[in-house]
């Protein structure tokens, strides 16, 4: 594990990742999910990835990472710009996990990449079901209420709970981010992988990204939201199919 520091938006990050076979040509920047860090990552791909440079990293507010102020999510791109470019590191392939996926595809927008590979990533607002929406609802009268604050640990989201200030108010801007416009404009071919029974991002999600990509293709696999734990050797061989035998 290494760190450095790195300042963007006007701020210093210092920031933890790991470089794996830093000798290997191709390069890949792998980014993980939201209450997620770089190792969770690391122990689904690093075997299956050795012939390439691969870089993990904490995003900022995870796991070894700093951050200092309520950021969305091209805040945490320029950040991951702006590390990379500390660090000295070009990179051919991005691979994003849930909300990593939304910061790969800004990523996509800045920089044409060889390929880039999603995990069930956030970025599409679908319709709340009405269980959802009677839930908020109901909380908006109960914390007008005495004891107001007694009644939000029975509604915040499992994402945010031991949050600090500032993680919360990062997860307020960029839990309803709609990227739908940015997944349409990725240039790059893009590998869709998502799992079936995902209730944190729907199969659906995948089904629209895929509808809107320019060069998609979209494989939807047995697990939940974080499916990729069983399906890495799977997701590895369609890389090597996909982007590696064009090179």
């Amino acid at each position: 594990m290494a760190k450095t520091r790195v300042y963007s938006n006007g701020y210093f990050y210092d920031l933890s990742y790991e470089l794996v076979n830093p000798k290997c040509e191709k390069s890949i920047l792998i980014l993980h999910g939201w209450g997620a860090n770089k190792e969770l990552m690391k122990q689904a791909f690093e075997k299956f990835l050795s012939d390439f440079k691969q870089i993990y990293l904490d995003l900022p507010g995870f796991g070894n990472s700093s951050i200092n102020i309520p950021i969305d999510s091209y805040g945490y791109a320029k950040v991951v710009e702006n590390f990379l470019t500390t660090i000295e590191q070009d990179i051919d392939y991005i691979m994003g996990h849930s909300f990593g996926g939304k910061i790969a595809t800004i990523m996509c927008q800045n920089s044409i990449f060889r390929g880039l590979i999603l995990l069930s990533s956030a970025g599409i607002v679908l319709p709340k079901s009405f269980k959802i929406r009677f839930k908020i609802a109901l909380f908006k009268i109960l914390k007008n209420l005495p004891y107001g604050d007694f009644w939000r640990q029975f509604f915040i989201s499992k994402d945010v709970q031991g949050m600090n200030e500032v993680m919360y108010e990062t997860f307020k801007k960029v839990v309803n981010e709609n990227f739908e416009n940015e997944f349409q404009k990725i240039k790059s071919p893009i590998l869709i992988f998502w799992g079936n029974e995902d209730k944190a991002t729907p199969l659906k999600s995948g089904a629209v990204i895929h509808s809107l990509a320019q060069k998609g293709k979209f494989f939807a696999l047995d697990g939940d939201h974080f499916f990729f734990l069983k399906h890495a050797d799977f997701i590895c061989e369609k890389i090597h199919e996909d982007f590696l035998k064009n090179d």
